[in-house]
C-alpha cells in the first residue's frame, strides 16, 4: 500500500513539474511579446512625432510660397497651372488636418484640469463616432454640473457636501470611460453601461420634477435659499411624498454595486489588459458607498425626527389629559 502511495505521489509531482515547465514557455512568451509591444509603442511614438514634425515643416512652406505666389505675376500660359496648384494647396490643408486628427495633441487648460494629463485622442475613425459622442457628453454634463455648483455655492447655496464631490467622481469616472480603448472588455461591459446610463436618466426625470416642486414650495414659504437647486439624492426637507421615488433611488445604487462588480470580474480576464477597467470598478464601488450612506443617513435622520416628534404629541396628549382630570375632580367636589 505504501508503495502504491508512493508512485501516486511521483505521478503527483512530476505533473506539476510539466505544468511549471509549460508556465515557463508560457512566461518566455510573454517576456517576448512585452519587448515587441515596448519596441513598437517607441516607434509609433517616433513616427507620430516625425508626422507632427513633417507637418509643421509643410504648412510653413506651402505658406511661404503661397505668399511669393500671391506677389508676383502669372504668364497667361501658366495660369491654368497656377489655378491647379491653388486647388491642390486647400487639398494638403484638408489632408493635414485630418492626419492630425489622429495624432496625440495638448488637451488645453479645462481637459488638464478636469481630466488630469489624460490622452484622449482617438486613433481610429470607428472610435471617432457613436459611443465617443456618448463619452463625451457624459463629460460635458458632469464638468458643467461641478462648474455650476461652485458658482452657486460661491453665491450662498447650500448644496450638500456629498453630492459636490459625487460629480468630481463621476467626472473622473466618466472621463475614464471616455480613454477606454475599443477591446474585448469594454465591449463586454458596454451592454451593461449603456443600461445603467438609460436607468440613470429615468431616475434623474424623477428626482428632477419632485425636487423642484418640493423646492419650489420651500421657497416660497421661505424655509430654502434662493440659490438652492435641486441635487441629486436626497436631503431631509424632501421626504413629504418620497416613498415611492426611493425603490428607484436604491435601485439605482445596487446597479453601481453591479457595475463595481462587473468589472472587477473583468479585470481578472487574462484578455484583460486596460488599466480603466479596474479604476473603473473602484470609482463605482466608492459612488455606490456615498450615495448609499448619504441617503440612508437622511432617511435614519428623518426617521428620527419623525419619532421624536410623535414622542412630543405623546407628551402633549398626556399632559392635556393630566390637567383634564383635576378639573374634572374639582367639577364633581363643586357639586357635591
Amino acid at each position: 500500500m505504501d508503495v502504491l502511495d508512493s508512485l501516486d505521489t511521483d505521478h503527483s509531482f512530476s505533473s506539476h513539474l510539466e505544468e511549471w515547465d509549460s508556465m515557463t514557455e508560457e512566461y518566455k512568451q510573454l517576456e517576448e511579446e512585452h519587448k515587441a509591444y515596448k519596441q513598437k509603442v517607441e516607434e509609433l511614438k517616433n513616427l507620430q512625432n516625425k508626422l507632427g514634425t513633417s507637418i509643421k515643416k509643410q504648412r510653413k512652406d506651402l505658406l511661404q510660397l503661397s505668399e511669393k505666389l500671391q506677389g508676383c505675376d502669372v504668364p497667361a500660359e501658366y495660369r491654368s497651372r497656377m489655378s491647379d496648384i491653388t486647388e491642390k494647396m486647400k487639398e494638403r490643408s484638408e489632408v493635414f488636418r485630418e492626419i492630425e486628427a489622429f495624432l496625440p495633441k495638448d488637451n488645453g487648460i479645462f481637459l488638464n484640469t478636469t481630466l488630469g494629463r489624460i490622452n484622449v485622442t482617438m486613433f481610429s475613425k470607428s472610435a471617432k463616432v457613436g459611443d465617443a459622442i456618448f463619452h463625451f457628453l457624459l463629460v460635458w454634463y458632469y464638468c458643467t454640473l461641478t462648474l455650476r455648483e461652485s458658482i452657486l455655492i460661491v453665491n450662498g447655496s447650500r448644496i450638500k457636501g456629498w453630492w459636490v464631490a459625487h460629480h468630481y467622481i463621476s467626472t473622473y469616472l466618466t472621463g475614464v470611460g471616455l480613454t477606454w480603448p475599443d477591446s474585448i472588455t469594454y465591449h463586454l461591459f458596454r451592454d451593461q453601461y449603456m443600461d445603467f446610463s438609460i436607468y440613470l436618466s429615468f431616475v434623474q426625470i424623477l428626482q428632477y420634477y419632485y425636487q423642484s416642486g418640493c423646492l419650489y414650495r420651500l421657497r416660497a414659504l421661505g424655509e430654502r435659499h434662493n440659490m438652492d437647486i435641486t441635487v441629486e439624492g436626497f436631503q431631509t426637507w424632501m421626504w413629504r411624498g418620497l416613498k415611492f421615488l426611493l425603490p428607484f433611488v436604491y435601485l439605482g445604487h445596487f446597479f453601481q454595486l453591479y457595475n463595481a462588480y462587473t468589472l472587477y470580474q473583468l479585470s481578472l480576464l487574462p484578455e484583460c489588459e486596460e488599466w480603466q477597467v479596474l479604476m473603473m470598478s473602484a470609482t463605482f464601488f466608492v459612488l455606490f458607498l456615498g450615495n448609499s450612506i448619504s441617503t440612508w443617513g437622511t432617511v435614519a435622520n428623518k426617521l428620527g425626527d419623525k419619532s421624536h416628534e410623535q414622542r412630543l404629541r405623546r407628551q402633549s396628549l398626556y399632559q392635556l389629559e393630566k390637567c383634564k382630570k383635576p378639573d374634572s375632580a374639582g367639577l364633581h367636589h363643586h357639586r357635591d
